[in-house]
């Protein structure tokens, strides 16, 4: 008989070292935190993050806010951290949600404070991806349909087994940070476009810091908070029909290999990028001006037409979950990038008057690869001269791991993203260090944190 569920995660974290984890992994672990430091830094001049720091007023501390200060404890660290890493939601994809923008933040304040290396950082977050995918593969549903943000109530969970890994927690131990990681679970689809979403990902990481410290200090929770009738994957699940009784595959398949992550090349909900591929691409092919256009169909899944739920965007944050808004970018800007997603840009007059032009249509086809969309989106202009122009059927967006972005490419971001958030920070030693995570002493000589802000 199998180990039941949360005590094979806790055994499968507990026991979890680098040497265990396939070396072609390691690639993922190095885009995962590269991507979300680089989303971190430009999110850190965004309001949420500073909003949130201002409110928590942390005592200086173990661990550093934005690589280069000022000090905080690192539950706090890994809130604030967490916050500006999705403020963007630029951070990367997978797993139905944001892993990194959860683990790379919890990780490294945790791990700055226990003075972890390298090897230990990458086998945390390989511990934490491992539990999030096996937890997500159980539900053949789609969790916003329930009004669940997957990136809070499974990054919790993810973010407590990264930091029981980086603490050297026993089997027991590890078992019970999972667990308290389980009942602080939480995010909702309705405060999407807000400054809340980016909140979720903050607070899942601190949960994962506090869990794991509780754990380890002897704090108890119940080693079946996952699998009972009464417990996580029950009262998640939206119709009721997930498994909880299937042996785990953590640490035997490795889905971390398989299911990888996506790179955002676009600041915006990643349900609007294969629809924004489709539409520039078109738009290279085909010239159309903003005076040009009758109208834009869109179609795309029924979960992403739902999560897009801002049809008028008045703002940059609202804008970030509008397809409306994704296509008129396209065609104002001939881009959809950091300096698109302003208040000012939004509400641009020829932005706005194509805005309510902008229609979509939810495809109900189910892509059997790819739980959640439909088997591709397509992009339809009418023009007011007669033209009818469809883009390309996109299946796979630029940036999956279909399609992954090139080092040079993942470089080209990482270095927006400082110049945005902090221009006085050397970016490439940076990414260097962060490139060969396991090979660094530990977090203040991987990050270069002794550099002055």
């Amino acid at each position: 008989m199998s180990e039941p569920l949360t005590r094979s995660l806790g055994s499968f974290v507990s026991r979890l070292r680098l040497a265990d984890i396939p070396a072609d992994a390691l690639s993922v672990v190095h885009t995962g935190f590269a991507d979300c430091v680089g989303t971190l830094i430009a999110g850190s001049i965004e309001d949420p993050p500073r909003i949130l720091q201002k409110a928590l007023a942390p005592p200086p501390g173990d661990a550093t806010l934005y690589l280069v200060g000022p000090r905080a404890p690192a539950p706090e660290a890994a809130w604030i951290n967490g916050t500006a890493a999705h403020a963007l939601d630029y951070d990367d994809v997978a797993l139905r949600g944001h892993p990194s923008t959860v683990l790379v933040p919890a990780i490294l304040a945790e791990g700055e404070s226990l003075g972890a290396t390298g090897a230990q950082l990458a086998t945390a977050y390989v511990a934490g991806y491992e539990v999030w995918a096996d937890l997500q593969r159980r539900e053949p549903a789609q969790h916003h349909e329930k009004g669940w943000h997957p990136t809070g109530i499974f990054g919790a969970i993810a973010a407590a087994a990264a930091c029981a890994s980086l603490r050297g927690l026993d089997a027991e131990k590890a078992t019970q940070a999972i667990a308290l990681g389980a009942s602080q679970s939480a995010g909702l689809v309705a405060n999407f476009g807000t400054m809340t979403k980016p909140f979720h990902a903050g607070r899942a990481a601190h949960a994962g810091v506090i869990s794991a410290r509780l754990a380890e200090a002897g704090f108890t929770s119940s080693p079946d908070a996952l699998e009972h009738p009464l417990g996580f994957l029950a009262a998640t699940s939206p119709r009721g029909e997930v498994d909880r009784t299937s042996p785990t595959q953590a640490g035997r398949d490795w889905n971390i290999l398989t299911l990888g992550l996506s790179v955002k090349k676009y600041p915006l909900c990643y349900c609007t990028h294969r629809a924004i591929d489709g539409a520039l691409d078109l738009l290279r092919e085909q010239k159309v001006g903003a005076d040009n256009v009758k109208s834009i169909t869109v179609s795309t899944s029924r979960r992403n037409a739902t999560i897009l739920r801002n049809s008028r965007p008045k703002t940059g944050l609202e804008a970030k979950f509008s397809m409306q808004f994704a296509m008129a970018s396209s065609i104002v800007a001939n881009r959809v990038g950091l300096r698109e997603l302003t208040d000012e840009f939004v509400l641009r007059k020829d932005v706005q008057t194509l805005i309510p032009r902008v229609t979509v249509a939810p495809d109900d086809r189910v892509d059997p690869k790819r739980t959640g969309n439909a088997p591709y989106d397509l992009v339809v202009i009418e023009t007011t001269d007669g033209r009818k122009l469809e883009s390309a059927r996109v299946v796979d967006e630029r940036g999956s791991p279909q399609l992954p972005l090139s080092r040079e490419e993942l470089w080209a971001k990482f270095k927006d993203c400082f110049a945005a958030g902090n221009p006085k920070l050397d970016a490439q030693p940076i990414f260097d260090g962060l490139m060969s995570l396991e090979r660094q002493a530990g977090v203040a000589t991987l990050t270069g944190l002794r550099q002055a802000a």
